[in-house]
């Protein structure tokens, strides 16, 4: 009697085993295919009127990796001032403060521009004679950089005072709405354009990968 009942129990155990298997096995018949997505490419605009993407701690971070040896404060500072300067006035702050990367060798200097002079574009820097404008503050000298910016890429008002002495002399107002349209009109160098595209891709693999 209790070896059948034994033999009975057993056999519900294994029927019980193969059920349960044979269960899930049909339920991961019926789940969806997992499908591979693949990570979207972030991308920063080359376009100039327009939102920038990156806060200042990005931006900073960015410089500080190509010139480690730079004042950080300052950095800050100017990542700040890029940023809320060329809101108010609807330019690519990611653009503006690249541009000045590119202008001053990330701070560098070592051209007609001089530190002392808060001048972060070239602005008026044409010779030993004419080394370029002065500006009585970083955030002045900031805002100069995007008014100009401003009247190269766009035709609407500007927001705030003028402080660009050289804003009237960009005619016709918006011809570069991009940064390629940069390349022999800001500057004389025909591969301007893609210097700073370069830039904006490092920027990117830093901040988004």
């Amino acid at each position: 009697m209790n070896t059948k009942n034994n033999y009975t129990i057993q056999k519900q155990l294994v029927s019980m085993i193969f059920s349960f298997f044979l269960l899930s096995f049909l339920l991961s018949c019926l789940s969806p295919p997992q499908i591979a997505i693949e990570k979207e490419e972030k991308k920063l605009s080359r376009l100039i009127c327009m939102k920038g993407l990156l806060e200042p701690r990005e931006l900073s971070h960015f410089f500080m990796q190509e010139n480690p040896h730079a004042d950080a404060q300052k950095v800050w500072a100017l990542a700040n001032f890029y940023v809320k300067e060329a809101q108010d006035e609807g330019i690519n702050s990611d653009i503006a403060f690249v541009q000045m990367c590119l202008e001053t060798g990330f701070l560098r200097f070592g051209g007609l521009v001089s530190e002392d002079m808060n001048n972060f574009c070239g602005l008026g820097a044409i010779s030993k004679e004419e080394p370029g404008l002065r500006f009585p503050s970083m955030e002045i000298g900031v805002r100069a950089h995007i008014q100009h910016l401003q009247a190269y890429a766009c035709t609407r008002d500007l927001q705030k005072e003028l402080v660009d002495p050289r804003y009237k002399w960009v005619q016709p107002r918006g011809k570069s709405p991009s940064i390629y349209g940069l390349a022999g009109t800001w500057a004389s160098d025909q591969a301007y354009g893609e210097k700073l595209d370069a830039l904006l891709a490092r920027l990117e693999r830093l901040s988004f990968n």
